[in-house]
């Protein structure tokens, strides 16, 4: 590609990289502002460009892109601002992923809602696994297909156009006027979409939630090779020993898990929980014709995992979401009991979603009551025997722990477990996260290692090398961070003993549930519920703002759990609840705390908090 304004300049600014656009998962909530993703970084960037300011300082000094890589992150935002300035079109109607089918799905979604027919018009051959009749059958949507040798040959179609086509990155993109998307391939780094006229600019912020809840954006490293691509460079390949590292990687998750079926490794955390949601649905299709299927879900848990059964459910007649209700005043047992007796007697089929531990409350149910409760049998309303649940276990919290193993409290029912991969087992370092299923559950493997492949959110080359290196280490850092974690909790417990605090007590950590994660309700005062929340919520970021003020090295506002070094806090309501409706929503503190951290300052900090209230 030839030389641009534009490309001497993003050439400067590789040269000049800041490390942590590369490494980091997360980034500082304190300085992102989530309505102006990715548009507030552009401003700055092009600000800097404009200028021909390429320096390190300057470039770090960028304000937050957005707040996890698996939404975007700087070099997405700059591989996309670059396409934007090469085709003269707006950098928010570019939009990068991993996976190369992912923005297929999303603009087939959007046309669902919009009762919009869609052309898939592509050259040369489908993303491998792309396959035409699933993605009608099982993911409800409707669509035309044609081969063509170019987009000149695309007919006129009342509705959406969308071209795909292989491209080669060091060649110009040209957009075909007959064109309302174009999706471009690249291989082993993913695609792009780019929006194509104002007609289509409503569809952005529905690809872009694609890519938040189903998928993830191209990785920074996959970025960073795109960019050197379009500059005439030859990027370093990470291909070479994925077979090695990949069995490495399978070999440490069967025997942290105790399971034996082979695990289905995905790109994101919600990437592997999108495979899981859609390979039940074709598998309750296929088993049980014609029968509602209920997500059962707590409406309180992780925002992604909330919406993204929601997004599905949406799509689907037949799915409907049922709320679990797990933390506090609610029992999760009784709560699993009550629904599974509701959808029995309805004779649907039951998916029941929930984390173990609880998040934010970090609550941990009875466990033999809770096997009981899912494997106890009932009857339909005709006495017919009801269909048996699926436990899908998000076990991010506490990954060390054999739920599904043989004789683990899991062990007799249809259970699958997954992990966030951004978390303890790559230490923060990537996003891929991994499932397994325990023996009753086996059958339900290659369902989802079909949809992971439908929708090609297979984790990277480089993401299965990070894994490799840090997979092995995750048990050892797992107790290390707890008992951290246990320090600090029993210091705050001391120091500000009107607090409330949600840990796991010491018996359930002698059964093995030790987290480095706990939730802080910070003492109140006011004389309405409204002064006293105004009031714990004022408190919450006092707290936090003097952490990471005094101890910036360490303390982070940021999302991330499980990180090799420092602390890092968040409010969930803010955050990780980020779409959960707001009456279920916790304003409370979440701390994350590492193996690795200077114990005795994040003390002092704490205290001094405590003598200001």
């Amino acid at each position: 590609m030839t030389q641009s304004k534009e490309l001497n300049y993003v050439a400067n600014v590789l040269d000049n990289l800041p490390p942590d656009w590369i490494r980091l998962t997360t980034h500082r909530l304190d300085i992102y502002n989530e309505e102006q993703a990715k548009t507030e970084f552009l401003h700055g960037f092009e600000s800097l460009y404009q200028q021909q300011n390429a320096e390190l300082t300057a470039l770090n000094d960028l304000p937050t892109a957005y707040d996890y890589i698996r939404l975007g992150h700087p070099l997405s935002s700059v591989l996309e601002w670059t396409v934007g300035k090469l085709n003269k079109i707006d950098a928010a109607s570019v939009i990068s992923f991993s996976s190369k089918t992912a923005p297929i799905l999303a603009i087939l979604r959007k046309n669902l809602f919009e009762r919009k027919n869609t052309l898939l018009a592509y050259s040369g051959n489908l993303p491998v696994g792309f396959n035409l009749d699933v993605v009608r059958d099982i993911y409800g949507y409707s669509f035309e297909s044609i081969v063509v040798a170019d987009a000149n040959e695309i007919p006129d179609f009342e509705g959406s156009t969308v071209f795909i086509s292989n491209h080669d990155l060091q060649k110009p993109i040209k957009i075909s006027s007959k064109v309302d998307f174009m999706i471009t391939l690249h291989g082993q780094l993913g695609s792009m979409i780019l929006v194509n006229g104002n007609d289509n600019k409503e569809y952005i912020s529905e690809i872009q939630h694609v890519r938040r809840r189903e998928t993830i954006a191209m990785t920074p490293a996959d970025c960073l090779s795109a960019l050197q691509l379009m500059l005439g460079e030859n990027p370093n390949a990470s291909e070479n020993n994925r077979a090695t590292n990949e069995s490495l990687v399978i070999d440490s998750i069967q025997q942290i898990t105790g399971t034996e079926t082979k695990p289905v490794i995905g790109s994101s955390g919600l990437s592997i929980q999108y495979a899981i949601m859609m390979g039940l649905i074709d598998d309750a299709q296929t088993r049980h014709p014609g029968k509602a299927i209920k997500i059962v879900v707590p409406p309180n848990c992780y925002g992604g995992t909330n919406d993204q059964a929601r997004r599905v459910a949406a799509c689907l007649e037949n799915v409907e979401v049922v709320d679990l209700l797990v933390d506090g005043e609610n029992d999760m047992v009784r709560s699993v009991d009550n629904v599974l007796d509701k959808v029995a007697s309805e004779d649907a089929v039951p998916f029941i979603i929930a984390e173990i531990p609880t998040n934010p409350r970090v609550e941990v149910p009875d466990l033999e009551k809770l096997r009981e409760a899912l494997k106890r049998t009932r009857k339909t309303e005709n006495v017919a025997d009801a269909i048996d649940p699926v436990f899908i276990l998000d076990q991010t919290f506490c990954p060390n722990v054999q739920f599904l193993a043989e004789g683990g409290i899991l062990s007799s029912v249809r259970s699958i477990s997954y992990v966030s991969g951004s978390k303890f087992p790559s230490g923060g370092k990537c996003t891929a996260g991994y499932c397994v299923t325990n023996r009753e559950a086996q059958d339900l493997i290659g369902k989802i290692s079909e949809h992971l492949e439908v929708c090609d959110n297979h984790a990277t080359a480089l993401q299965i090398e990070i894994l490799a290196e840090q997979l092995p280490s995750m048990n050892q850092r797992i107790r290390d961070a707890y008992l951290n974690t246990r320090e600090f909790v029993n210091y705050i417990e001391a120091a500000l003993p009107t607090a409330k605090i949600n840990f796991v007590s010491e018996e359930l950590a002698q059964q093995g549930f030790t987290p480095s994660v706990f939730s802080l309700d910070l003492p109140t005062k006011g004389n309405t519920e409204v002064e006293r929340e105004s009031y714990k919520r004022a408190l919450n970021n006092r707290l936090i703002n003097l952490m990471i003020s005094e101890i910036p090295s360490e303390s982070k506002y940021c999302v991330s759990y499980g990180q090799l070094k420092g602390c890092y806090w968040t409010i969930p309501a803010t955050s990780t609840q980020g779409t959960t409706r707001e009456d279920d929503k916790d304003y409370i503190a979440r701390v994350a705390l590492s193996a690795d951290m200077d114990m005795q300052r994040h003390k002092e900090v704490f205290l001094k908090f405590v003598e200001n209230i």
